[in-house]
């Protein structure tokens, strides 16, 4: 996928979970907003394909549907809010099924969205 359809996709991937009353319902904490603020985007960027990766990459993940916590990272947040949680939201949202690792191309794809929501989400709290 070339970068102007992954930015399409990532738009059209955040208007259909933001009619989900359960995923709309996140935001991150002021604390959050600073710590991706601070790091800046690549440094979160990376954080992003490291946690899904290690935590939601592998065909059977450790303590599937529980491995991602609601908060400590803005990754971790954005993941609820995305549907990039555990397996079994990632395959109700986006149509990957469990059972098989996921690519390094869905690992990215899925990355993409995770922070377009952070991006999403420090624009409509900008800092004070």
């Amino acid at each position: 996928m070339d970068q102007t359809a992954r930015v399409a996709w990532c738009q059209e991937m955040l208007d259909r979970l933001g009619r989900s009353k359960f995923r709309a319902s996140f935001s991150l904490s002021p604390k959050d907003r600073a710590y991706a603020r601070a790091k800046g985007k690549a440094t979160i960027d990376r954080h992003a394909h490291e946690m899904l990766a290690k935590r939601i990459g592998p065909a059977h993940p450790l303590k599937d549907g529980k491995q991602t916590p609601y908060r400590g990272h803005p990754v971790f947040t954005a993941q609820h809010a995305t549907g990039t949680c555990c397996r079994g939201c990632i395959e109700r949202w986006h149509h990957i099924p469990h059972g098989r690792p996921l690519s390094r191309e869905e690992v990215d794809q899925l990355a993409s969205l995770v922070i377009a929501w952070i991006e999403q989400d420090l624009t409509r709290h900008p800092s004070s």
